[in-house]
């Protein structure tokens, strides 16, 4: 199976379900959870892409089990649906990205998700190891794709964007081919959005293909509740001073009966919907036609800026998909396909009232923030070693 002619941007869906929920960090026993009761109901809402890592715990394997069920095995064959996942982070301070590492974890992916194939698959926080690492990580998984078919398409993932962008370009001008795909956190909300002032540019330059928008709300840094909190304790990376403007941001929209999250949310995918479509995707738009495989014709094929949400249970997953749906409501045609989709029959002049109100109250969250705004932490921080794979995890 050698390199897809199809683009990914033809392909991959707008709104991809992120399951690093399914995680000790943001739960403190995603076991708890239930991740397939989300599954079956996200797809039942026309989600059609799910987003993981061996890094997020059992996250794999939580989604693998819920993808394996009769229902969906019935109700939506494997080519309807994308899975996506990522190669080479282990643990906090472990990373592996030799070639028989990435074997080893695509392989071992395979089974925990129970799939022959994968959709897409990332190099995980490619900060955090040498440029070297990440073009062999990266060769591998392209041979892992043209010998064996068991990956179709091939990205970077991380934090920082100058190492984005220029791990992107390195990798055009070693190998000749562009990435697939390069997935950014926390670059695109309301407190940093320099993934749209300066960083798709750049990407764009180096030929990649989609940039999927992730974290929205900054690793729930963005939320009146603060960070949340499982059994890893607070791992977030964000200083005192950043949250305590955060905090007075969450209190600004109090005062204006509305939540943080619930404006940074909208904010980051209304805005990205455009923003980020010169490297979006013409996927299925999850508009909200219930168990229905939709084409993007709605949107007369236009590329979508790609999202990645996480919810941890079922009310955040309807309130996310109200949210979205109410977006594309609000865009060109989107009266019909309210109606088409059996919502309130005003949905659509609803939509564009409520996207006027959330402008005007981003504004403010930004003029709170103050200097805050575009702050980025240091990733990897400066203590950091990587300790390599423990003894346990070594090639027998």
């Amino acid at each position: 199976m050698p390199k897809p002619s199809t683009p990914l941007s033809s392909i991959l869906p707008p709104l991809i379900f992120g399951t690093a929920t399914f995680n000790y960090q943001y739960n403190k026993d995603p076991f708890q959870l239930d991740t397939t009761g989300l599954v079956h109901s996200a797809l039942s809402l026309g989600v059609r892409a799910f987003d993981t890592s061996p890094y997020y715990g059992p996250s794999e394997e939580l989604l693998g089990a819920a993808l394996a069920t009769p229902l969906v095995r019935t109700t939506f064959p494997r080519s309807s649906y994308h899975i996506l996942t990522k190669v080479g982070r282990i643990a906090s301070s472990s990373f592996d990205y030799s070639a028989p590492w990435v074997r080893r974890s695509v392989h071992r992916s395979l089974a925990r998700l129970q799939t022959p194939y994968l959709d897409l698959v990332y190099c995980h926080d490619v900060e955090f190891v040498t440029p070297t690492e990440v073009i062999t990580a990266v060769r591998e998984l392209r041979r892992l794709r043209d010998e064996e078919g068991a990956v179709k398409y091939i990205g970077i993932s991380g934090y920082p964007l100058p190492v984005l962008c220029a791990l992107s370009q390195l990798i055009l001008d070693e190998t000749g081919e562009p990435l697939d795909a390069v997935q950014s956190y926390a670059n695109y909300t309301l407190q940093n959005s320099q993934l749209a002032s300066w960083g798709l540019e750049r990407l764009r330059a180096a030929g990649v293909d989609v940039v999927p928008n992730a974290s929205m709300l900054g690793m729930g840094l963005l939320r009146r509740d603060g960070i949340p909190v499982g059994s890893m304790g607070d791992w977030h990376p964000a200083p005192q001073e950043l949250r305590a403007a955060i905090r007075k941001a969450s209190d600004f929209c109090d005062r204006h009966g509305e939540r943080l999250e619930v404006i940074a949310l909208r904010w980051a995918l209304e805005s990205w919907l455009v923003a980020g479509a010169a490297v979006g995707s013409k996927g299925d738009p999850a508009s909200g036609v219930p168990w229905t495989i939709e084409a993007n014709e709605a949107f007369r094929g236009e590329k979508l800026g790609v999202s990645v949400m996480g919810v941890s249970n079922g009310e955040e997953l309807e309130k996310t998909m109200q949210v979205w749906q109410s977006i594309l409501d609000g865009l060109e045609g989107g009266k019909e396909r309210s109606i088409r989709a059996g919502r309130w029959e005003r949905d659509h002049d609803w939509s564009i009232n409520r996207r006027e109100a959330v402008l005007i109250l981003a504004e403010g969250v930004r003029e709170v923030l103050g200097e805050w705004v575009d702050y980025t932490w240091e990733s990897p921080p400066p203590e950091f070693v990587n300790e390599g794979r423990r003894e346990e995890e070594q090639e027998p």
